[in-house]
C-alpha cells in the first residue's frame, strides 16, 4: 500500500513468503560510457563507480584509461584504492600483485602534491602489513595530514587489508564518523524516493471522432421532402377554407416552432448527458472475467487506496467512498484503457492515480464535483412546454386534415394524409439530423476543450512530481555511504559484544543480502539497491569463526532477528555457490555439527535489464557490492585448510611495498 509520499507498506510478518514488492530501474546516464569516450572520461566514470561501491567496475574502466595513456598521481591513486576495495591482500592475483609493485615503483615520476602525498600513504599503509603494529607511528602521521576527504577515502577503501593495530588507531575516529554520516542529508525522509518508479507520462482521452459530416449528408433531402409536403397540405386546407386554414396553419406554426424551441434544448441537453457517461465497463472485482485483468484490478484498488485517504474535510472515508463508488469506476476504467497496452506496473501511474483523488476532493470542496448532474438537467417547465406544443401540433394538424375533408370532399381527403404522414416522418428526420449535427459539434467542442483542460492538468502534476522525486532521490554516493555506516556501526556492536579489538582479528569479512521482503532499485549499469538487507559479518580470530547476522530496514536503519553463531576452523566443512538463472546465486555453508545453510546473495535479474545492458556484468557488479567474493574466498579457504589458513594467510609471509619517491 502506497501512502502518498512514495512509500509502499507491507504487513506480511517476518518469515512469510512474500517477496519483492517493488522494483525499478532508473534511467540514468551515470555510469554511461560513449564507445568513442575518451581516457579522461572512462577515468571520471570509474571513479564514481569506486565511488558508489562497484570496485570491480572501477577498476575496468581506470586501468582501460591508464592503458589509453591517461596516468597521474590522482588516477593511479584511484586505481590502487579501486584494485584494494572490499578485498583482502590473499583476493589479489600474482599479476595484480604485480601490476601494484610496479606502480609502487612509479611514484617517484609524479609531480608533488596532494595527490601523490595519498598515493604514498596508500603503499606505506600496503608496506605495514609485514611490519610490527609498533611501528605504524610515522604512518599515522602521514594519513592524518592528508585532507579528511583523502584519509577518509583510503580507510574505507583499504578497509580489508589494514593491520589490526593500524585499525585499533582509527577505529573511534572511522566510527564517530559513521555515526555523522549514518542519518545526513535526509536519509530517513529520502530514501523511499530511491525505490520509487520513474511514473510514466500523462495521458488523457482524445475526444471521440464526430459523426456530425454523416448528419448533414442526409439533411437536405429529408429537408426538402418536409418542405414539399408540409406546402402542399397548406395549399389544401386553403383552398379548402382559407380562413379556418389561415387560423390552423398559424397556430401549428406557433406550436412547431415553440416545440423545436424547447425540444432542441431538451435533446441537446440529453445528448450531453449521455455523452458524460462514457464509461468504459471494468469488470467486477467478483466477475470472472476480472481474475486474468490484474492491471485493471490493480487500478481500482489503487483508486480506492487514495480516496480514502484523500478525502474532504467533514467526510468519514467510508461516506466519501460511497459516495464517489461512480466516479471511481469510471476514472479506473480510463486509467485502464489508456495505459493497459504500456504493461507497465501501477506503480508507475500511481502519481496520476493521487492526481485525480486530490482533484475531486478538492472540486467536492469547492461544490462542483457533480456540476453536471445540474448542468445537464432540462427545466421541468421547458419540458412541459415542449410537450403541450407538440400536442397542440397534433391537434392542429387533425383541425386541417378536418378542414380539407369538409371544404374539399373526400377526393382530396386521402392525398392530404399522405402529406401529413410525409411531413411527420420527414420533419422528424429532417429535426433528428440536425439535432444530430449540432449535438456532435457542440460534443467535439466540449471534449476536446475538456482534452486539452485536462492533458495540462496531468502534465503539470507529472511536471510537479517528477521534479519532486529527482530532487528527494538520493544519489548512488548517498546511498553508499549510508550503507558503509551502517556496515561500520553494525562491526563495531559486534566487536563491542565479544569484546574483541582490531588486534584480536586475524581477517574479516560482511555480507550483504536482501531481505524478503523488500523492494529494490538501482541506476542504469549500476547495482541493486535494497529497502531492506540482511547483514553477515564473519570475525576470524585465533580461536575460530564468530558470525553475526542481522536485518536492516534501510529507511531507518532499525535492526532486528539477530543471530550469533560460533564454530571453530574444521567444523566448516565445504562452502559452494549454485547459480540459478530464474532466481540467483545461493551460497551455502555446510557444517560438520549441523544442517547446511543456504543464503540468498542476490535475486534474478535479467528480465530488469536494458537491452545495452549485459547480465554477467550486471551480475558481476551486484556480487562485488554485496561483498560476495571475498566472502566466498574467505569461507573457502577455511573450509578447505582448516587452522592452516591462518599461517597461510600470515602477514609476514606477504610479498612487500616500498613507497619510493
Amino acid at each position: 500500500m502506497n501512502d502518498g509520499s512514495g512509500v509502499t507498506h507491507n504487513s506480511a510478518a517476518y518469515g512469510s513468503t512474500v517477496g519483492i514488492q517493488a522494483e525499478t530501474v532508473h534511467n540514468s546516464n551515470v555510469y554511461f560510457v560513449h564507445p568513442d569516450a575518451s581516457p579522461q572520461e572512462k577515468y571520471k566514470v570509474g571513479v564514481r563507480y569506486l565511488e558508489d561501491g562497484v570496485p570491480s567496475r572501477a577498476r575496468d574502466m581506470i586501468s582501460e584509461a591508464i592503458a589509453n595513456g591517461h596516468d597521474n598521481a590522482e588516477v593511479r591513486f584511484h586505481w590502487v584504492l579501486a584494485m584494494l576495495s572490499g578485498r583482502a591482500y590473499d583476493d589479489l592475483g600474482t599479476d595484480e600483485l604485480q601490476r601494484l609493485q610496479r606502480a609502487s615503483g612509479l611514484l617517484g615520476t609524479y609531480p608533488e602534491g596532494e595527490w601523490k602525498d595519498a598515493l604514498r600513504v596508500a603503499f606505506e599503509l600496503l608496506a605495514m602489513l609485514s611490519t610490527p603494529d609498533g611501528e605504524t607511528g610515522r604512518v599515522l602521521e602521514r594519513l592524518r595530514a592528508l585532507s579528511p576527504s583523502l584519509r577518509d577515502t583510503i580507510l574505507h577503501h583499504l578497509d580489508l587489508v589494514l593491520t589490526g593495530g593500524l585499525k585499533d588507531s582509527l577505529w573511534a575516529e572511522n566510527r564517530e564518523r559513521a555515526e555523522a554520516a549514518r542519518f545526513g542529508n535526509g536519509r530517513v525522509q529520502r530514501v523511499w524516493a530511491y525505490f520509487e518508479p520513474d511514473p510514466i507520462g500523462p495521458r488523457a482521452l482524445p475526444p471521440r471522432p464526430s459523426i456530425a459530416a454523416a448528419a448533414r449528408e442526409a439533411l437536405p433531402l429529408r429537408a426538402g421532402l418536409f418542405v414539399v409536403t408540409t406546402a402542399f397540405l397548406c395549399v389544401l386546407s386553403l383552398v379548402a377554407d382559407p380562413a379556418a386554414a389561415a387560423v390552423e396553419l398559424l397556430v401549428a406554426l406557433g406550436a412547431g416552432l415553440t416545440a423545436a424551441h424547447f425540444g432542441r434544448r431538451w435533446w441537446l441537453q440529453e445528448h450531453r448527458l449521455k455523452t458524460k457517461k462514457r464509461v468504459f465497463q471494468v469488470p467486477h472485482p467478483r466477475d470472472p472475467a476480472s481474475a486474468g485483468d490484474g492491471f485493471t484490478n490493480q487500478v481500482r484498488h489503487s483508486f480506492d487506496h487514495y480516496f480514502s485517504v484523500r478525502v474532504p474535510y467533514g467526510l468519514a472515508p467510508y461516506e466519501w467512498l460511497g459516495l464517489t463508488v461512480d466516479i471511481r469506476e469510471s476514472l479506473a476504467a480510463e486509467i485502464a484503457v489508456l495505459y493497459r497496452e504500456s504493461r507497465i506496473g501501477v506503480d508507475r501511474v500511481n502519481w496520476l492515480i493521487r492526481h485525480l483523488a486530490e482533484d475531486a476532493r478538492d472540486r467536492h470542496s469547492k461544490g462542483t464535483l457533480f456540476d453536471h448532474h445540474h448542468q445537464d438537467q432540462t427545466p421541468a417547465g421547458a419540458k412541459a412546454l415542449c410537450v403541450v406544443a407538440l400536442g397542440a401540433l397534433g391537434v392542429m394538424t387533425l383541425a386541417l386534415l378536418a378542414t380539407v375533408a369538409s371544404g374539399a370532399g373526400a377526393s382530396l381527403l386521402l392525398p392530404a394524409v399522405v402529406a401529413v404522414a410525409g411531413a411527420v416522418w420527414s420533419g422528424r428526420a429532417a429535426g433528428a439530423a440536425w439535432l444530430e449535427a449540432r449535438g456532435e459539434d457542440h460534443r467535439l467542442a466540449e471534449e476536446t476543450r475538456e482534452y486539452q483542460e485536462q492533458l495540462a492538468a496531468r502534465q503539470a502534476a507529472y511536471q510537479n512530481w517528477k521534479s519532486f522525486l529527482e530532487a528527494t532521490r538520493p544519489s548512488e554516493q548517498e546511498m553508499e555511504t549510508w550503507l558503509a555506516s551502517d556496515k561500520t556501526l553494525f562491526v563495531d556492536e559486534a566487536l563491542h559484544h565479544y569484546q574483541l579489538t582490531w588486534r584480536d582479528l586475524i581477517t574479516h569479512t560482511i555480507l550483504v543480502t536482501p531481505a524478503r521482503p523488500y523492494k529494490r532499485g538501482r541506476v542504469k549499469g549500476g547495482p541493486w539497491r535494497y529497502s531492506r538487507y540482511s547483514f553477515r559479518l564473519f570475525l576470524v580470530t585465533q580461536d575460530g569463526v564468530r558470525e553475526v547476522s542481522s536485518e536492516f530496514d534501510f529507511t531507518d536503519a532499525k535492526r532486528g532477528n539477530r543471530q550469533r553463531s560460533n564454530y571453530r576452523f574444521d567444523a566448516l566443512s565445504s562452502v559452494q555457490v549454485t547459480e540459478r538463472s530464474e532466481t540467483g546465486y545461493d551460497l551455502e555453508l555446510f557444517l560438520t555439527n549441523g544442517p547446511a545453510r543456504n543464503i540468498r546473495v542476490k535475486d534474478a535479474d535479467a528480465h530488469q535489464l536494458a537491452p545495452d545492458e549485459n547480465a554477467q556484468e550486471i551480475a558481476e557488479i551486484n556480487l562485488d557490492a554485496a561483498g560476495f567474493i571475498h566472502t566466498f574466498r574467505l569461507l573457502e579457504g577455511i573450509a578447505a585448510d582448516g587452522k592452516g589458513w591462518i599461517e597461510r594467510n600470515n602477514p609476514k609471509n606477504l610479498p612487500s611495498f616500498h613507497a619510493v619517491g
